[in-house]
């Protein structure tokens, strides 16, 4: 892994975040970024391995960084469909005022998010920048479970919340069936299970190692920041009986639920 290399991860992160910028000034509308967030993993692994050569493991791991990236971005891009900015992004336009919105977006929203991608995709780098011809290894077979593992559950949670959402007869009311029965957010979890699956292929060695810091912001920021407390804190505001579902639902790791836990809510 080369400053060379990561300077041109950097510049084509940039180039993807002003594309996308350009567009949502056009369309005033900043949540837009949000389904090109998992393209920017995709597209500097892709680029690191065109750059470095390779070889069944690398090639693995594109497969794997690819599912993950374009399922979401699918997801994503059709659950916002048709619909107005996001609020958060509406709140920050309002607050900023419309008439500079347009370049403070460039700045807080999608720089920021494309410096947020380049340091948690470290260990996609690494793994994708590592000699052709590396074998594989223990590690890379914990991290392609944890990834299995991580996927299902994500993409399982979000089949079960569309569906929730679509359904006319659930409007106002809390999911707490399926994979919701056992964690608040199982997607988040999923995705953060997931990444350190990505982790795994790259902590074979010390310096690998640590790049682990990408996963642990990752986490970070699905626990702490943009995923559970926000979302918590917003639908404890807006969703009669979301706090009786916080007493007996753990926020992030999933727990089985006892008898009493399972009251019927939705």
């Amino acid at each position: 892994m080369t400053w060379q290399l990561i300077g041109g991860n950097a510049l084509s992160v940039l180039a993807i975040m002003a594309g996308v910028w350009l567009a949502s000034v056009r369309l005033r509308d900043a949540s837009i970024v949000d389904p090109w967030w998992s393209i920017l993993f995709l597209a500097v692994t892709a680029r690191t391995v065109l750059a470095t050569g390779i070889d069944a493991r690398k090639a693995v791991l594109v497969a794997l960084v690819a599912a993950w990236a374009l399922r979401l971005f699918a997801h994503l891009a059709l659950r916002s469909r048709g619909k107005p900015e996001d609020p958060r992004y509406a709140a920050f336009r309002a607050r900023f005022g419309a008439a500079r919105y347009w370049w403070v977006s460039f700045f807080q929203v999608f720089v920021l998010q494309g410096a947020l991608a380049l340091v948690i995709s470290a260990p996609l780098q690494y793994a994708a920048s590592r000699p052709v011809g590396e074998p594989f290894h223990g590690l890379d077979a914990l991290g392609l479970v944890l990834f299995v593992a991580g996927f299902a559950c994500e993409t399982s949670a979000d089949v079960q919340l569309q569906r929730f959402r679509n359904d006319p007869s659930m409007r106002g009311k809390v999911l707490d069936t399926g994979l919701f029965a056992w964690s608040r957010h199982p997607n988040y979890f999923g995705d953060a299970v997931l990444w350190w699956g990505f982790g795994c292929f790259a902590a074979s060695s010390l310096v690998g190692a640590a790049t682990l810091l990408g996963p642990a912001l990752m986490t970070y920021l699905l626990v702490r920041v943009s995923g559970v407390t926000m979302l918590d804190a917003y639908l404890t505001k807006t969703r009669p009986g979301y706090a009786e579902y916080i007493a007996r639902t753990p926020a992030f790791i999933p727990r089985r639920p006892t008898s009493s836990d399972r009251t019927g809510s939705r």
